[in-house]
Order: C-alpha cells, then structure tokens, then sequence
C-alpha cells in the first residue's frame, strides 16, 4: 500500500494534536507540510519563512520536523509534494468558509478531510469535565472556573487542562504547567494565554496546556483526580469527556448552527448553557432553546446569567476607554464584551472610541474588524503589539480604562490613568452545576 501524502491546515493547536494523535505513528501516512495564515497569532520569530514543526514533537519518522507553510501557497504545496489528502484543523469557521477551503483543496486534485472526534480524543485514567462552547467568547472560562472551585469543594484535587495556544518554540513548549503568577511570568505568555490562565490561578488551580497532549494528559492525571477542560475557540475537547458542557450566546443566537466544529459540540453536549441571558433578547434565548431541541433533544438546556461586577465609583461620568477580550471580537465576531456593558451599566459619562488613536497593528485590527463598537481589542501576541496598546490609550487619553479582558491589564500595561477590572461570572437559573456534579457523583467519584 503506498503512503498517503498529507497536509494539515490550521492554527498552531488543533492542528498539531491531529497530527500527534493520528498521524505521527501511523506508517501508512506522511504530513508533508502544516499551514498558516497571515493572521494566525503566532508570536515574534525571527526566522518564520523557515518554521517547521520541530523533530522532538514530530518523532522518528520526521527527523528534519515538518515545514510550516503559508496557507495562501496551498495549492503549490499540493503540486510540489503530490499531496494525497488535505485535512482540515481549524475551529471557529462559518461552515461555509469551510467549503471554501474544500473547494480549493478539490480543485488542486486532492481529498479534503476533518478529523472526527473518536480519532483525536485521548481516553483519560482519571475523570473528565469538559466545558466547550458554539462561538468563541461564550463564556466558557466562566463556567470551567466554576465547575474546578465546586470540584474542589468536594475535596478534590483539579487540574484545569487548557487547548493550546503556542506562540513561541514549539519543543519548549510540549508541556506546560502553570501554578502562580511567576509561572506565567517566567515563561513571558502572551496577553491571550493570560487571558485564560490567570482566572484560574487566581482562584488556586493548576493549569496545564502545551503542543503534546498526551503528554499533558499524563502530566495533568498524576496531578489530579478530575480534569476540567476548559476548551479554546469553539474547539471539541481533546479528552474524552465523562461530563460535556457546551456554553451557547444568544447574542449571536443561530451561531450554533452554523460554524465548524460548534456545532458538532452542540450535538455532542450532555447540557447546553444558554449563557447572558441578563442582557439579550428574549428571541434570541428562544432561538437557541429551539435549536437545541432539534440538533441535541437529549441534551438539558441550563439558563444562565453572566453577572458583571466592577468598581462603579471610578466609573461613573468618567471619559472611559473600554478593552476588551480580543478573540471574542476577532475570532468571535462579537462587537463588544462585557467591558461596554460594565461602561454602560455603572453610568460612564463618555465611551472613547479608540479607533482614531490605534497605533500600528492595531489600526489593521479595526480595518479588517469594522464590526467593533467603540472598543480597543487586547491585542498582544507580542511586546510590540503590548506597546501598541499602551500608545494607543495615551493617544486617546481616557479617565478611566475599563478593562474587559479576563487578566489583570494593569500587570502588562503602563498608563497613566486608573484600570478598572471588570469581572464576569456564571450564574444559573434552573439547574445549578452543583446539582449537576451531584448527578454524576458516581463518574466523577464524588
């Protein structure tokens, strides 16, 4: 039988367990090259048209590691290295967005593939609780900040596991492990991967992430007797989950339905939480409620809120410049967070738009985001783009920064002006997720 030749498209995570779980040890298939996209936060590399899936991850069969291509030279890859099959590993992508790319690959002459999830999924010695979402920006950290402190409640030792996000040398990175603070200090992360560790740490759980992950597996089941999955984007978990939980927003209510791999986590969830119900409309919530009872009528629907708290003395008739968590609103679309609603709530006299101010790359973000509601994305895949961020406050010289994202801003950022921290938490409605750990007392060994 002849070797398959393959190329992985994706974002430097799902993409790398794809090829780790199913490819790397299979003798019958070849990744001939990963791919890129100009956008694709991948950090400050010196030497990016030489990037390569290093060899201490790709294993004996790949001793020169696997090229990294740009995802505009896909076709070429295809010709150039007579390309078999094409496999799709991105998530948060309209469906047809993703028809798209199998066009192209179909055009080129080769199968266009996605990985389902009993090939990528790694079976875990220790009990799992996943929490997943349709859209980036659902409130997914939320909700797995809450399942990890009612676990540990329950006396028992947690480990947050964390989809990947590697944005600097790939073997350094194969297994990450993230207790305190100093943790993230030392190993210089960037304002995303802050975003959605520091919540976490904050409340003491260990967090683990990486490139391997079954390696990270192994590390995260000797430190814990249940896992929380906390998953990226709106990625299916890497592990087998014992309890699946799958946030909705019904502020971009439809959403469910129509983007990759979102929708699959819909179909797979044991509870789907119809998140922020607080502030959207009741036809939203239905939509959602509708939605779920013809794609998963197995599945219990949790109403929830997400209550916002911040400090509101230091808020009021100010001149407020709002950040916001960046994914949400590149990834996910959403044309504000919970910074505006906080802004907005606790009675600002002005909301700056930032837009005018941006400095370098962030004047891109608003050109390619025109969606945005006079808010400043936390762009910071790089010092350069940290710096940019500062500018671009000073430049349009609020009272008050309020602050959206998840991390503390002020620990990364020098302005001149009080940042004030908007916190964000889950609250049910109708089903608790204490009732629902109690109902699986018995999986979880409770």
């Amino acid at each position: 039988m002849s070797t398959t030749r393959i190329v992985v498209m994706g974002a430097a995570g799902r993409d790398f367990h794809d090829f780790n779980t199913v490819f790397r040890d299979d003798e019958d298939a070849r990744v001939v090259a990963f791919t890129h996209t100009p956008t694709q936060n991948i950090g400050e590399l010196d030497d990016l048209p030489n990037r390569r899936y290093p060899p201490e991850l790709a294993g004996d069969a790949y001793p020169d590691g696997i090229p990294i291509r740009p995802e505009s030279e896909l076709e070429t890859v295809i010709d150039e290295e007579a390309v078999d099959t094409v496999v799709f590993s991105y998530s948060d992508v309209a469906h047809e967005d993703v028809m798209h790319q199998a066009s192209r690959v179909l055009a080129a002459g080769a199968d266009f593939r996605l990985i389902g999830p009993d090939r990528m999924m790694l079976a875990s010695s220790v009990p799992v609780v996943a929490v997943d979402a349709v859209r980036t920006g659902c409130g997914k950290s939320q909700t797995a900040r809450k399942l990890a402190d009612l676990l540990r409640d329950r006396g028992k030792e947690v480990a947050v596991v964390r989809e990947p996000m590697p944005y600097g040398g790939l073997a350094a990175q194969r297994v990450q492990r993230f207790e305190t603070m100093a943790d993230l200090d030392a190993s210089d992360v960037t304002i995303e991967e802050r975003e959605e560790y520091e919540g976490h740490i904050e409340r003491g759980h260990t967090v683990f992430a990486g490139v391997d992950y079954e390696a990270v597996l192994a590390e995260a089941e000797h430190a814990a007797d249940v896992l929380v999955w906390d998953g990226g984007n709106n990625e299916l978990p890497f592990f087998v989950p014992d309890v699946h939980v799958v946030l909705t927003d019904p502020h971009r209510a439809g959403a469910e339905l129509r983007y990759h791999p979102g929708e699959t986590n819909l179909r797979l969830a044991d509870y789907v939480i119809i998140n922020k119900e607080n502030t959207a409309d009741v036809a939203g919530i239905r939509e959602i409620e509708e939605n779920v009872r013809r794609t998963n009528p197995d599945a219990e629907i949790i109403h929830a809120n997400s209550t916002i708290t911040a400090d509101g003395e230091a808020i009021a008739g100010k001149r407020v410049l709002v950040v916001e968590d960046g994914p949400t609103l590149t990834h996910g679309d959403a044309p504000h967070g919970a910074g505006l609603l906080a802004a907005r709530e606790y009675g600002a006299g002005e909301v700056v738009d930032p837009s005018p101010s941006a400095v370098g790359s962030l004047r891109e973000v608003f050109e390619e985001y025109p969606h945005l509601d006079a808010v400043l994305p936390a762009m910071g895949y790089s010092g350069e783009q940290i710096r940019e961020l500062e500018a671009t406050i000073r430049a349009a010289d609020p009272d008050v920064v309020v602050s959206g994202t998840p991390h503390d801003l002020a620990r990364l950022i020098d302005v001149d002006v009080p940042i004030v921290r908007v916190r964000y938490e889950l609250e049910e409605k109708n089903l608790t997720l204490s009732a629902v750990l109690d109902r699986h007392a018995d999986v979880l060994g409770l």
